[in-house]
């Protein structure tokens, strides 16, 4: 089971982004994918997640109506459409697998210490 994430950069104030995460090694229908961030010296933070078994989705409250998550299944990859970025926005971002819900997966990083790849940095800077 392995992700891959990618898209990250730099961007100004109001700007955008799309992030990637591209899953292998698994069955990809019938997992959530979550994208988490991390600023140094926090925990990680549930960002948005997905559920492929229904498309339910979850957004932290601070995302909420800027960023977008999707899924292409034929690709295995879920997407993070990020607008109207803000400089609080910065950080690097994960993302994570698991079978149960994606309000669940969001709101657990906890339960994947020690499984995070290399993440792609976003900075959000004028």
């Amino acid at each position: 089971l392995e992700v891959v994430e990618s898209g990250g950069g730099l961007a100004q104030p109001g700007g955008s982004l799309k992030l990637s995460c591209a899953a292998s090694g698994f069955n990809f229908d019938d997992y959530t994918i979550g994208w988490f961030r991390q600023v140094a010296g926090k925990e990680h933070e549930g960002v948005s997640c997905i559920r492929s078994s229904d498309s339910t989705t979850y957004y932290v409250d601070s995302v909420r109506g800027r960023f977008t998550i999707s899924r292409d299944n034929a690709k295995n990859t879920v997407y993070l459409q990020m607008d109207s970025l803000k400089p609080e926005d910065t950080g690097v971002y994960y993302c994570a697998v698991d079978r149960t819900t994606a309000q669940t997966v969001c709101q657990s990083p906890r339960r994947y210490l020690g499984v995070w790849g290399q993440g792609t940095r976003v900075t959000v800077s004028a």
